[in-house]
């Protein structure tokens, strides 16, 4: 059973979805590949990993760091997880590119990853904001697509604090 609890947020309404334990989902509404790993759900809003991502959310809305994360458990294949452990060390307002997540990739495991495939994991992350797959953009400073959309990733960059001035919104064909 997963459970689930819906919070209004800045930009939107975001769905959280827990296995009692740890955040299995994170979605904001209209979301690409809303809920799609989750099994049989019920609402259920006073959870404490719910008032923890609560909490942390507050304080990531309100411009601050919000600190470690709360405990999570993303349902993936290997490769995703391995993909989605390496964004939940990005730092709260820096980049990372999906070229650099394949080369830490293949440091750390010894297996090759081409940025694209490190893109389609990174575009199916469960846990958006928390795990921070905003923070990742093509090379170049490209911001390559978001599942969130793109203004919520524009909005999320700069609520960290990134000059997204400096970064170009792709045209349609442009590589990772």
């Amino acid at each position: 059973m997963d459970y689930l609890d819906t919070l209004d947020t800045p930009i939107g309404p975001i769905t959280i979805a827990s296995d009692g334990e740890a955040l299995v989902g994170l979605w904001m509404e209209g979301q690409k590949y809303f809920q799609s790993t989750l099994g049989e759900t019920e609402q259920h809003s006073d959870l404490p990993i719910f008032a923890e991502t609560r909490a942390w959310l507050t304080r990531y809305f309100e411009g601050a760091d919000p600190g470690p994360l709360p405990a999570v458990n993303p349902r993936g294949t290997e490769f995703r997880q391995r993909v989605w452990r390496l964004l939940a060390e990005i730092p709260y307002g820096q980049l990372t590119t999906y070229g650099e997540l394949a080369h830490r990739m293949a440091e750390d495991t010894g297996v090759r990853a081409s940025a694209r495939a490190v893109g389609g994991a990174v575009g199916h992350n469960p846990i958006s904001i928390i795990l921070p797959c905003h923070r990742v953009v093509g090379s170049g400073g490209s911001l390559t697509g978001y599942a969130g959309g793109l203004q919520k990733k524009i909005a999320l960059l700069k609520l960290e604090g990134i000059d997204v001035d400096k970064l170009k919104i792709p045209t349609k064909g442009t590589a990772l």
